[in-house]
């Protein structure tokens, strides 16, 4: 089995009484495209530092290709960083920028050229080693960092958070861009971020950070489909929120305050005491639903307005007898298109759809 290029070992991360990492164990394994994902303030960017070499550990164990790098200065570890504000030296041209770390290191200039020239290929920047920075747009001067930091053939390229400046049009196109540039070369990536979406798309393993923690390191299609917690379930993607209680156990039933009982699946073991949180995808309530399908919750919904965004269109409903709002994702197809503001609209939902946690 090969050696994993980032082992993390108990690390730990104190300022004066305050915990920013809390005693992490994991591990990031060759040529995948890993993401650390969590709101601000959660502890990702203290721990990218640590793993840079900026910021110290309290204690804990760093290893990259299995040397301990605990103590190693940030310009004798073989990682490399990409900041948000991109940090490009806009009095050097494109190719003076991405040679800089090469000239740094000693080489001749011969084969600081062709590095150069072969890593604007990669990025797809080929004949723009002339141009000035401020010629560039802004997924351009991406690319360049970025080229900048591979062409030093980092054993981990360290991402935070670079998409965060840019519009939300280039961002979508610079997910799949980044995505597809990480493929083809092959550099293990791990990337920092606040947006569920840029860790959804990109990853191959994403770990969810709360307060200085792991929540759950999993696949996308995981965490979304199975979260492991209540934060995590209510994180990652978009979903309603019911406050409930147990009602039953076997099967599980929960009931609202507004005496809506569904049946539903738990995310942990639960206790006939607990104050629950039910947890119900947009995408997973169905409208209209025949009496063919057996087994699934029924419920009625009162439509207060209709969320025109395109393909992602969504209803803000309110479900009977209570002012309590529930959103409806609208399937891709004109069935629905009848419905309007004011409507009351039987919905349903299958149990194992309707997870349960503590709150």
């Amino acid at each position: 089995m090969n050696t994993p290029v980032l082992q993390i070992q108990n690390l730990r991360k104190t300022f004066a009484d305050f915990t920013a990492v809390d005693t992490l164990n994991f591990q990031v394994e060759e040529g995948s495209f890993f993401s650390i994902l969590g709101p601000s303030g959660c502890g990702k960017t203290t721990l990218l530092r640590m793993i840079a070499g900026f910021l110290e550990p309290s204690s804990g164990t760093l290893l990259i290709r299995g040397k301990d790098m605990t103590t190693t200065p940030p310009n004798r570890r073989p990682v490399n960083l990409v900041f948000q504000n991109l940090a490009l030296f806009p009095m050097m041209n494109v190719h003076e920028n991405i040679a800089f770390g090469l000239r740094r290191q000693g080489l001749a200039g011969r084969e600081i050229g062709q590095k150069v020239e072969a890593m604007l290929e990669r990025v797809h920047l080929s004949g723009f080693g002339k141009k000035n920075i401020s010629q560039l747009s802004g997924g351009q001067k991406q690319r360049v960092a970025i080229a900048r930091s591979l062409v030093l053939e980092p054993s981990l390229l360290l991402l935070d958070e670079p998409l965060g400046a840019l519009d939300l049009k280039l961002r979508e196109q610079m997910k799949i861009e980044l995505k597809k540039l990480q493929e083809e070369v092959g550099t293990t990536f791990m990337y920092i971020t606040h947006d569920q979406s840029e860790a959804l798309v990109m990853s191959d393993q994403v770990a969810v950070m709360n307060k200085g923690t792991f929540e759950q390191i999993d696949t996308p299609r995981n965490l979304y489909s199975n979260p492991a917690t209540s934060f995590v379930a209510g994180f990652v993607g978009e979903t309603n929120i019911l406050p409930v209680q147990v009602a039953s156990r076997r099967p599980l039933q929960v009931a609202t305050s507004f005496g809506l009982q569904l049946h539903a699946t738990a995310g942990i073991d639960l206790n006939d005491s607990d104050s629950l949180a039910l947890y119900i995808r947009p995408e997973s309530i169905i409208l209209e639903p025949s009496d063919s399908m057996k087994h699934i919750n029924r419920f009625l919904l009162t439509v207060q307005n209709i969320l025109f965004d395109g393909s992602n269109t969504k209803l803000l409903a309110t479900i009977a007898e209570s002012d309590h709002e529930f959103t409806v994702a609208l399937p891709q197809n004109q069935q629905f298109a009848h419905i309007a503001k004011g409507d009351h609209i039987q919905a349903g939902v299958h149990p194992e759809s309707c997870r349960c946690f503590v709150r």
